[in-house]
């Protein structure tokens, strides 16, 4: 039977010194599994002045956006070696994140059904331990003593934009309330950027203070599942709506837009995140995050600790907490309709000409067309053909969502209102109203 200890495939990984220029930074990972050595460089570039490479608090910044890939790969290394100056806050932040993120890895990607793994991988025997962390985690050099504090202004504010609904709802709240905002866009080398690309193309011409970040973490990610011998060789080639392995991502955008945060002096990070992205649940006996951790508002409050920790004036949140998924999409379509045509919800898109189009087919546009036309809205308005929507709403009939369940009961009980589902559909979720989605909810 296959043990945690047998996934140990990594004796080492080893993750700078970063090397650093005015607006760009690069991080060696070094991967080694017995007699085999092999190195790729991490890379984060900037389209302004960020760094000082010979300041410490730029190395200290540096190091840590580095350290974020790494995170993902607790259950796999023997020893994870962090090369840099790394203070006693940065320290206890990755212990902490890292044995978060060994946990949520093991039970969603590792229990839970994983089209990515290797049979010898799918048949774990569940195991309720103390820590699910196997790596040893090594801080090679000197803390860092002296960091001089940021000079913020809370009345600035960062939008971590990816251009979904969620960022360009928050984006439109907090203008319309008359804050300075910076929607900041993190450019993915790969294909993911097809996601942001209508949205970063209006706002850099239409939106004062936007700026971009671009890296190469994507190929990082891919570089570092080639290494692990119990994933699918042809992973690339399979099509899904989660990733093989990595449940640690949204800290790997939000550490990279930090520069640009201190830079300009932003006193708040506003991330894209709803009311049901917050849960604890359990499997086998285990209690874990539903794989949402970096969505939740543990994190937003684990991060703004840390933050505050370091002197660095700044806090995170989302606006959008006591909004349901439903709700988002009903105020974006009828309070923005001129943000909501640049939304784009799949990470299949493809580009056409200058505009970029979502597939039609996958679990994310199957759930954005039905949420459209539950709420009365066009989706031809954002990229959808009516043919889209047409296959999109015959596959709700049959398929769920990965939707909140009062939300996807909702949008249901809408839709089949309005005559676009059968009222003798065989689902697995009964078609009631679930009103209570369409208001405000305030977490207790």
């Amino acid at each position: 039977m296959t043990t945690l200890d047998s996934l140990m495939v990594v004796d080492r990984l080893e993750v700078g010194p970063v090397r650093l220029e005015k607006r760009r930074l690069v991080a060696p990972y070094r991967v080694v599994a017995g007699d085999d050595e092999e190195e790729n460089d991490l890379i984060y570039r900037y389209e302004e002045d960020v760094f000082s490479p010979d300041d410490p608090a730029s190395v200290n910044l540096a190091s840590m956006i580095a350290a974020q890939v790494a995170l993902n790969y607790g259950l796999f290394c023997r020893e994870i070696v962090f090369r840099g100056p790394f203070d006693r806050h940065d320290r206890r932040f990755l212990r902490e994140m890292a044995a978060n993120t060994a946990r949520e890895i093991y039970v969603k990607k590792l229990l839970e059904e994983n089209p990515f793994l290797l049979p010898q991988a799918a048949n774990l025997e569940p195991e309720k331990k103390k820590s699910y962390l196997g790596a040893d985690l090594v801080f090679a050099d000197a803390e860092p003593v002296g960091l001089p504090p940021w000079d913020t202004d809370s009345g600035r504010f960062a939008v971590l934009s990816s251009g979904g609904k969620e960022s360009l709802l928050g984006h439109g709240l907090l203008t319309e309330l008359g804050w300075e905002t910076h929607p900041i866009f993190v450019n993915e080398s790969g294909r993911h950027w097809f996601t942001a690309l209508n949205a970063y193309r209006h706002f850099e011409r239409e939106v004062a203070h936007t700026g971009r970040v671009w890296t190469n973490s994507d190929r990082m990610f891919n570089w570092m599942l080639r290494h692990l011998a119990f994933i699918r060789p042809d992973f690339q080639s399979l099509r899904s709506d989660e990733y093989p392995i990595r449940l640690w991502t949204v800290a790997v955008f939000l550490f990279g837009i930090l520069p640009l945060v201190r830079t300009r002096g932003l006193g708040r990070i506003v991330i894209g995140d709803e009311f049901d992205t917050t849960r604890r649940a359990y499997h086998k006996g285990i209690a874990h995050y539903d794989g949402l951790y970096d969505q939740s508002r543990f994190f937003d409050a684990r991060l703004t600790r840390y933050f505050q920790k370091k002197n660095w004036s700044v806090a995170q949140f989302s606006v959008l907490r006591p909004l349901s998924e439903l709700l988002i999409e009903k105020t974006l379509v009828e309070r923005y309709p001129e943000l909501q045509r640049l939304q784009t919800s799949c990470h299949a898109a493809s580009v056409e000409g200058e505009q970029v189009r979502p597939c039609g087919r996958c679990e994310k546009c199957r759930r954005v067309v039905g949420m459209l036309k539950a709420v009365g809205a066009d989706p031809q308005r954002c990229g959808y053909t009516a043919k889209h929507v047409d296959d999109c709403l015959r596959a709700l009939a049959s398929a769920g969502v990965h939707q909140e369940a009062a939300g996807e009961q909702q949008m249901r009980f809408m839709l089949t209102e309005l005559g676009l589902l059968p009222r003798n559909m065989e689902t697995t979720t009964a078609v009631k109203p679930r009103p209570e989605v369409l208001q405000i909810r305030i977490d207790s």
